[in-house]
């Protein structure tokens, strides 16, 4: 990989974090309203869970071939600002679904957007030799324009009293914004790589072949999980507004804790950060089980927050510490595997919530403490 001297500079990570910002402003005030647009349009709890895991598998099956493209291309920012584009479109036809079957078809199809992904990562990987505090400063970015789209959502659903298509059209709009930071980008020279896509897969480090799986066994639990915690609230206080607040307290927390979580993990070790990560989902799932206090869950969503400030940045610059120079190939193998274990995470989460939450919440627990372990056999990294 030949980069040029201004490449080494935070431009691209602040640039490639605004795209992120306008695009999450708008996906974030479509995800909180989601389980209830679903139930709205006359879906249950099974198809909520489908819903989860197919969003994550799609996106991630796209992220696989938008990485692997972007190494044969020798090109990376064309296929973000393609992502981008498409995703917007398809959000506004989300607004005009009028059954679930067609809402469902509708997000698994915007999810080809999600192709941007590890492009954007690779290039994510090589603004400086700092990973854990580049992908942070991005992720920070990206939430805050999460926490500016729930409170949005608050106000245009509470105040204003938009429907919820109102509100989802209102997004796609917002999020058209996000292509116009990528045309001042300035993408490093990179050599294009013509392997074959499975001949770079074979390639991949045996090390991070294992953190993946370590991460795909964390992602059959941490599938998607806001969905069921969020109709968890709703069903013990009859509220949507009183859910919705508690996901800006979420997103405030992840937004607030990522960068000093990514800089701590550049410091200690990526291992001794994603544990605590791991050890603190484990402490939310089994508060899901036992607690029933409204105030008490408003602390699990506080937590959640933190398990996200400190897994997601930080399982991404570990895939880039161990990546190599097929960065594109490594992320997208990293995301369709997360992907394709979501689906099923999801789905198994959506038919135990229908006979029991209690079930449900006890079986994530279990999943957890087995990531638990499998991280721990990790050699301090």
């Amino acid at each position: 990989m030949v980069r040029k001297k201004g490449d080494k500079s935070l431009r691209n990570v602040k640039l490639l974090g605004g795209a992120s910002f306008f695009n999450e402003v708008g996906s974030e005030m479509v995800a909180p309203i989601l389980p209830f647009y679903i139930t709205a349009l006359g879906g249950g709890g099974i198809v909520i869970g489908l819903l989860s895991g197919l969003r994550e598998g799609f996106s991630s099956l796209f992220k696989f071939f938008g990485g692997w493209f972007s190494d044969r291309l020798g090109k990376r920012n064309p296929i973000i600002l393609f992502g981008y584009f498409f995703s917007a479109i398809f959000k506004f036809l989300m607004g005009l679904a009028g059954s679930w079957q067609q809402l469902v078809g509708i997000i698994s199809f915007e999810r080809f957007g999600k192709l941007r992904d590890a492009p954007r990562d690779a290039m994510l990987g090589v603004a400086t030799k700092k990973h854990g505090r580049d992908f942070a400063i991005h992720r920070m970015i990206e939430s805050f324009g999460g926490v500016l789209g729930v409170v949005l959502v608050l106000f245009l659903f509470w105040k204003l009293e938009f429907g919820y298509r109102t509100i989802i059209f209102v997004a796609a709009g917002i999020s058209a914004f996000s292509l116009i930071p990528l045309f001042f980008v300035k993408e490093p020279k990179m050599k294009a790589i013509k392997k074959s896509l499975f001949k770079e897969i074979k390639e991949i480090d045996g090390r991070l072949r294992y953190f993946i799986l370590v991460v795909s066994v964390f992602t059959l639990a941490n599938f998607g999980l806001y969905m069921f915690m969020l109709l968890r609230v709703q069903e013990l206080t009859g509220s949507i507004v009183l859910p919705l607040l508690f996901y800006v307290l979420f997103s405030v927390v992840f937004a607030v804790f990522a960068i000093p979580f990514g800089r701590l993990s550049d410091k200690i070790g990526r291992k001794k950060v994603l544990l605590m990560g791991y050890v603190l989902f484990l402490f939310v799932t089994l508060g899901f089980v036992s607690i029933k206090s409204v105030w008490l869950l408003a602390v699990l969503f506080l937590v959640y927050g933190l398990v996200y400030a400190i897994t997601d940045s930080n399982q991404r610059a570990c895939v880039s510490d161990l990546a190599g120079e097929m960065k594109g190939t490594a992320f997208g193998f990293y995301y369709v595997s997360i992907g394709l274990v979501s689906v099923i995470g999801g789905l198994i989460a959506g038919y135990l919530w229908e006979i029991s939450y209690v079930i449900m919440f006890a079986y994530l627990s279990g999943v957890a403490i087995l990531a638990i372990f499998l991280l721990n056999l990790i050699k301090n990294y």
